[in-house]
């Protein structure tokens, strides 16, 4: 398979999302010739930005195509904390697995040389109490969102198979940086208010990856032959307890840390009590993921340690609260 060399033109769906406002600049710094794909362009924008509106199995990807030689797939219908949709099961198909299946077959047809899959640990499970998931333990996601994610897996693999077109898929952990939204913005703002938090006695395990790690990642996956067809767990290496990480990012936001020690047998009964089970569970259950397959066939590891990404996060939540 010919490699993806820089110079060549990447085209990057959800280009204006979280983890594209990073990967973009990125992407452009090693060379490559980037074209954005949003939802709908800002007033003034242009090329290389396209406009493709509301992705789904109808989505024409024919103009975004054009002289792609990688395609970076992030666009997505993400894990939301309150849902809304009055299907969401749908709504994860029609975005997630429908468009991935699409964009797949179209590049496939326009010549595309690799497609590189943004999914999510998700497709592995949602706790690891004895051992870090690997890329070899079976599939076990349990919310539609992770299983969306999977059939997007196989559907891209699926579409790439017996072509000139292959696939590379990357499994993050929860990713943070400036930006950020959904728990960890919450944390945030619990740990820069002072608000004493419960969870001293929690005694857990969990992989993070900074946004610019993932990035780096995500560059390092376009450009390596030895990636074809392959699946890779990515973090930043460090995994952290809640108690770790509150008090790390407590340092970042030059706060005071405030955790005190209280039972998780009662924090899950509060959880309980009060619908915030799931939450809870994430708060004080393992999370981890072994990284061995990626630094060994991409010579990859992660450029930043994880005091650097949460003090960019906090400079960046410092900034965009006043706090």
């Amino acid at each position: 398979m010919a490699q993806v060399a820089p110079g060549l033109r990447v085209l990057v769906t959800g280009a204006d999302g979280f983890v594209g406002s990073h990967l973009c600049p990125a992407l452009a710094a090693a060379g490559y010739a980037v074209r954005r794909a949003v939802r709908s362009l800002k007033p003034g924008e242009t090329a290389p930005a396209i406009e493709v509106g509301a992705i789904g199995a109808e989505t024409d990807w024919t103009r975004a195509l054009e002289g792609v030689a990688c395609v970076i797939h992030l666009a997505a219908r993400t894990h939301v904390l309150e849902e809304t949709a009055r299907d969401p099961a749908g709504e994860f198909h029609k975005t997630n697995v429908a468009a991935t299946r699409r964009i797949a077959e179209q590049a496939r047809a326009a010549g595309v040389r690799r497609v590189v899959y943004l999914s999510s640990v998700k497709v592995n499970g949602e706790s690891t109490p004895l051992a870090r998931y690997t890329e070899q333990d079976p599939p076990q996601p349990e919310d539609g969102y992770g299983r969306s994610k999977w059939a997007a897996e196989q559907a891209l693999m699926a579409a790439a198979a017996g072509s000139g077109t292959d696939a590379v898929v990357l499994r993050p952990p929860l990713v943070y940086g400036p930006g950020v939204k959904g728990n960890f913005r919450r944390l945030a703002a619990l740990v820069a208010r002072g608000i004493p938090l419960p969870f001293g006695s929690i005694r857990n395990r969990r992989s993070l990856i900074y946004v610019e790690n993932l990035a780096h990642a995500i560059v390092a996956s376009v450009a390596a032959p030895q990636a074809a067809g392959k699946t890779y767990l990515v973090s930043d290496d460090e995994d952290v307890s809640t108690p770790e990480l509150v008090r790390a990012l407590a340092r970042a936001l030059a706060v005071p840390a405030r955790v005190f020690p209280f039972p998780v047998a009662l924090l899950h009964a509060a959880g309980a009590l009060t619908g915030r089970r799931d939450a809870i569970v994430r708060l004080t259950g393992s999370l981890a993921v072994d990284t061995a397959a990626i630094r060994r066939d991409l010579d990859w590891k992660p450029p930043y340690p994880l005091a650097h990404g949460l003090g960019r996060t906090a400079q960046w939540y410092h900034a965009a609260t006043g706090a």
